[in-house]
């Protein structure tokens, strides 16, 4: 994947799961990865820098982006990858603060990066940012109404700023997977057999970024196909 070689990549959500299996793998293809985490990353090689701080925070996310210039140069590639998921069966009895929890990381998160990340590009005529965003996006779930109404957002968040950008050179992809096996669930019981793997999911993003600069993709979407057929 000669393309992602001494890119500059901004990832958030970068400490486990899906987050992790996309920064090995474009840190095994050459890339400079600058990783955003609320929990404390560890970073073990010279193209590695990490940033402890919420993407819901704007200063937080400002400060994270000055270093990543100060350490790499400039930005270009964004993958928002943090991403809260909280059940909510039952709605009559859902607290705010859960609300406000997943719409500050999956809506506002994707915002603030996203603002971070095109004022960098913008200039240059190039960049590319992949939101990952999940089938819940898509089609709702009586058990997670909450988390589906802030993964709808974002992608209605995300379509509208691709369609300003895409003339100015700049490429946005939306990354929809279905469930993954990772720690999002939980203790829950669910059939983790038929989800995903991280490792899945971090295949399609450096397949998205590994395209050719004239390629744009803006939408993928993606299943274990045991879950579709169950």
């Amino acid at each position: 994947m000669s393309q992602l070689k001494n890119k500059v990549v901004f990832l958030t959500g970068a400490s486990s799961g899906i987050g992790e299996a996309v920064q090995q793998l474009l840190l095994a293809n050459g890339a400079k990865v600058f990783s955003m985490s609320r929990s404390q990353v560890t970073a073990n090689e010279p193209n590695h820098r990490v940033f402890a701080g919420d993407v819901g925070n704007e200063a937080d996310v400002q400060e994270a982006f000055r270093q990543c210039v100060a350490a790499f140069g400039t930005v270009d590639v964004l993958i928002n990858n943090a991403g809260v998921g909280l059940p909510t069966p039952d709605l009559a009895e859902t607290e705010l603060a859960v609300f406000e929890q997943m719409v500050d990381t999956n809506m506002r998160g994707v915002f603030l990066c996203s603002r971070e990340a095109l004022r960098m590009m913008k200039p240059k005529g190039k960049g590319h940012i992949v939101n990952l965003i999940s089938m819940a996006g898509q089609r709702t779930n009586p058990n997670a109404p909450l988390y589906c109404a802030s993964k709808f957002g974002a992608r209605g968040l995300s379509g509208g700023f691709a369609d300003q950008v895409l003339k100015q050179g700049i490429k946005v992809t939306d990354v929809n997977p279905g469930p993954v096996d990772s720690a999002y669930w939980g203790d829950r019981k669910v059939a983790r057999e038929k989800f995903l793997k991280v490792e899945d999911v971090a295949n399609i993003i450096t397949f998205v970024l590994s395209q050719p600069e004239y390629v744009v993709i803006r939408e993928i979407n993606f299943d274990n196909m045991k879950f579709l057929a169950r």
